[in-house]
């Protein structure tokens, strides 16, 4: 059984996310909350596996919000980590197509997923279920669009993070550059001469090395790292 706390401006919203929610066997609401300051104090006392949240309330209270809930407990103020230390939640937000900008700083403060407001129910609990498993979920479109976002955003240099990238191997290295470049699995094994499941098992590996929990984070990271500059407009 996997918690929600569902986080919306619009009181009809979040009644219409707990009735859908409510339809799954192995989905359970365990609260609601009307803005940012209120979704972080109800995530510490609560303890939801995932924190279902609209993207015009971290708008209003800023990324901030994000990074608050999915931050390490050992960062959390003491009377926030009472439950965190065996918990911590993980953010899905639901999010208009051409929030591209808005999804990649919500990308860097920890969101684990992101769906678009127009998803179906059956996509909205898959989600859930995915992002509760520890995995994320972003649509293909809307990484595509992060990706060229990053390229655009990072015009400076590496952020420090020269440690995580020395523990690749240069084959580790070469698939997050093609992952930073936008390519497919299977283009990136075309590419690479290797198997698709090789790529996918590389991916894997720098996920796990780098604390990421999706594609587009490692995007990220490529950039931060200075292992892939952005090219010139």
């Amino acid at each position: 059984m996997a918690s929600v706390l569902v986080v919306h401006r619009q009181s009809l919203q979040r009644l219409g996310l707990r009735m859908l929610l409510a339809t799954e066997p192995d989905l359970t609401v365990v609260g609601e909350a009307t803005n940012g300051a209120e979704a972080v104090r109800m995530s510490a006392a609560l303890g939801p596996d995932v924190v279902l949240m609209d993207t015009l309330v971290v708008d209003t209270d800023g990324v901030d919000v994000i990074s608050r809930i999915t931050r390490p407990p050992t960062l959390l103020p003491v009377t926030e980590s009472a439950r965190a230390t065996k918990h911590r939640p993980r953010v899905l937000l639901l999010t208009p197509t051409d929030h591209e900008r808005h999804a990649y700083a919500a990308l860097r403060a920890g969101a684990g997923g992101f769906l678009p407001q127009d998803a179906t129910p059956d996509e909205l609990a898959a989600a859930v279920r995915i992002v509760a498993a520890g995995d994320a979920v972003t649509t293909p479109s809307l990484t595509r669009a992060l990706i060229d976002t990053v390229r655009h955003e990072h015009t400076t240099g590496p952020l420090h993070r020269e440690t995580e990238l020395d523990a690749l191997t240069r084959r580790e290295r070469d698939v997050l550059t093609a992952v930073a470049a936008g390519w497919s699995n299977t283009e990136i094994a075309t590419r690479l001469s290797i198997s698709p499941t090789t790529v996918k098992s590389h991916v894997s590996r720098i996920l796990a090395k780098i604390g990421a929990r999706a594609r587009v984070q490692a995007v990220v990271f490529a950039y931060e790292s200075g292992l892939v500059r952005p090219t010139a407009a």
